[in-house]
């Protein structure tokens, strides 16, 4: 009995891993198949452009479970700093990117820790 159980575990392994190698990856496809997985893919995103000093758009409007995503287009360095602390981006060099999912509503005033004259606002509802 025991070598059966033995077979038929082996079995499966072996199963894995020609699926492993038929995918590429056996954790992307539990992640796929995870409603959690898919309800945050299905999460609207959003884009600020970081260039010239400025954060684009200046004021962005979201609604909750919005991710945000920051990328720095300018040829020096900036960071992304929220003025009640909720979040903060490490600096960010050219073509570097910072994201933040917003899970509830409110206004979202933040600015470049580096540049503090550089300021957004993200509103959430």
């Amino acid at each position: 009995m025991k070598k059966r159980i033995l077979k038929i575990v082996l079995a499966a392994l072996m199963a894995g891993f020609i699926m492993l190698a038929l995918t590429g990856s056996v954790h992307t496809q539990a992640v796929a198949a995870s409603p959690l997985a898919s309800s945050a893919a299905e999460q609207p995103a959003a884009s600020v452009n970081i260039d010239n000093f400025t954060f684009g758009p200046n004021q962005l409007n979201i609604t909750a479970g919005t991710t945000v995503r920051w990328t720095n287009k300018d040829d020096i360095p900036h960071n992304v700093v929220a003025e009640d602390k909720s979040f903060k981006s490490k600096v960010l060099d050219t073509d570097d990117a910072f994201t933040y999912t917003f899970t509830q509503p409110g206004t979202y005033k933040y600015f470049c820790g580096l540049h503090p004259k550089m300021t957004g606002t993200v509103v959430v509802k």
